[in-house]
């Protein structure tokens, strides 16, 4: 035990000096919502992806891949798809417009381009963000005392407070710049220790030529893409949730504010190659690390929640004691602590500057100054992380046999679908418009609550609406509303508005020192 005492104890410890010298960096709002726009595409591509994917991915889909095999991996495909989409398609025009506009946050972007007359917009989409921010923090904060528990043997409620402590302490002080520095950090160890689990494992088993059969043996259903009983309606819909799972990164705004930040467009270009692979590497070998788990843990007839915990959650824990001496287990407990504290801290810092610069200084005290922002802000970060770790304590009380998978992914398809299909529109669609784009964040708030606690109990329907979960539902009712609210009710004068903007983005750079001429470049 003190090895992984020690490792953690080093954890932290790099977590502290992180925050420590992005503290001393902070001198304006800018600073502490978006790093003043320095990062550099290494940092941007580890802190977007690490930032995305959370204890969901160590716990929540390595578990996933315990219990229903070669079928989880459409997570996989979904999360390319969604990665590639959002930083091949949409970071560039999207970079583009907010440095063009000056935007610190999404919500700036979006007041730049509706030029909303009143403070409707900036209201709602500030509210729903905090609103679903809560509950995956929540989350996050749920899955850092199950880690303890799981890694240490700690209670369950020490664990959680510990990490909440921590993680609160790193973000007050130092704001966007300690979340991106640790979470490259964090990215880091997490890709080490997903793809180095799997590989080894598999390497040192007698008897790894016999996997598949194995499998095939505990259940047909594991070897199977279409899950247990090939191809049927139900499959599909699980399929179909689980793919959509992607659709996340499609505007989510705790990853479009990397996009933000970033230094310039010719990082983003770099970026995302970067992103890509660490999404094929990381979700490939966490669903793998499940599949493997089952193999060895179980056998036919044995229910993998007995052997590997509620969802089987503990196959990576178990694993990882089955295949490293006492040091590396360490390592492992580090590991999903950066995947847990990584989303943690991006989430804290973008909710409290969106109530700090997108409502407080906007529409209560616009007068106020960078220096009193910031420190308004490090305050209102800790207000809303011990709202998140109340909220967390009070959902393992009232639901003692909740999965990490679907808690985190109920947060994550809130934030989606209430600002994905909306982000979307608005980068492709001149005619979208500031209704619209109302209607399609309250339509996709709202489907996400009535999808998850209405039609998922209806009689006949609810069990394909349980196996396709939120995040489809809501998303389609968001684009939908948005379209029709926007034909509904055109705004010209705004569609000439944004396609001039368009047209400015399109027109020939400006020249570089290197290519301008010897006048240029001396001016």
């Amino acid at each position: 035990m003190f090895e992984r005492y020690a490792m953690v104890t080093l954890y932290f410890g790099v977590l502290v000096l992180l925050g420590w010298l992005a503290a001393r960096r902070i001198r304006n709002m800018s600073d502490f919502v978006v790093g003043g726009k320095k990062l550099g595409f290494w940092v941007a591509a580890f802190s977007a992806q690490a930032t995305g994917e959370s204890a969901w991915l160590l716990l929540g889909v390595t578990g996933m891949g315990a219990m229903v095999g070669f079928s989880a991996y459409w997570i996989l495909v979904g999360e390319v798809i969604g990665v590639t989409i959002a930083w091949f398609v949409m970071a560039p025009r999207f970079k583009q417009l907010t440095d063009r506009n000056q935007s610190l946050t999404v919500i700036d972007y979006l007041v730049s381009r509706f030029k909303p007359a009143t403070h409707t917009l900036r209201v709602v989409s500030a509210i729903s963000l905090c609103f679903f921010v809560l509950i995956y923090i929540a989350a996050q904060i749920d899955s850092t005392g199950k880690a303890f528990a799981a890694f240490l043997e700690w209670e369950y409620l020490v664990g959680a407070v510990v990490g909440f402590i921590f993680v609160a302490a790193y973000c007050v002080a130092g704001g966007f710049l300690a979340a991106a520095w640790t979470d490259m950090f964090q990215g880091s160890v997490m890709l080490l220790c997903l793809v180095m689990l799997p590989v080894v494992a598999w390497l040192t088993m007698s008897n790894s030529d016999a996997i598949y059969s194995g499998l095939q043996a505990i259940d047909p259903g594991l070897v199977s893409f279409w899950g247990a009983g090939g191809l049927t309606w139900m499959n599909f819909f699980l399929a179909l949730g689980m793919v959509t799972i992607g659709l996340g990164f499609l505007g989510s705004p705790q990853i479009f504010a990397r996009f933000i930040a970033v230094r310039g467009q010719d990082q983003i270009h770099r970026g995302k190659w970067v992103a890509v692979m660490f999404t094929i590497l990381t979700d490939f070998s966490a669903v793998s690390i499940g599949v493997l788990g089952r193999y060895i843990f179980t056998e036919a007839g044995v229910e993998p929640a007995a052997a590997l915990g509620t969802g089987a959650e503990e196959v990576l824990p178990q694993l990882v004691e089955y295949t490293f001496p006492p040091w590396i287990v360490g390592l492992y407990v580090a590991a999903v602590l950066a995947a847990i504290m990584s989303t943690v801290s991006s989430l804290l810092v973008m909710a409290s500057g969106s109530l700090t610069h997108d409502l407080y200084a906007r529409l209560i005290n616009p007068g106020m100054g960078d220096a009193r922002a910031a420190a308004l802000c490090r305050k209102v970060t800790m207000v809303m992380a011990v709202l998140a770790l109340a909220l967390a304590v009070t959902v393992s009380v009232l639901s003692p046999d909740r999965t990490i998978f679907w808690f985190v992914i109920f947060g994550w398809s809130g934030i989606a679908a209430t600002f994905c299909p909306m982000i979307i529109l608005s980068l492709f669609w001149p005619r979208f418009t500031e209704r619209g784009a109302i209607a399609s964040m309250l339509g996709g708030f709202s489907m996400t609550i009535i999808s998850k606690f209405v039609l998922q109990e209806l009689d006949g329907v609810g069990e394909y609406f349980i196996a396709v979960e939120t995040m489809t539902p809501s998303f389609l009712f968001a684009l939908l509303m948005g379209w029709a609210v926007s034909l509904l009710w055109p705004s010209r004068e705004l569609e000439e508005a944004y396609r001039a903007d368009l047209a400015a983005l399109s027109g020939p750079p400006e020249p570089t020192l290197a290519q301008a001429g010897p006048a240029t470049a001396k001016q």
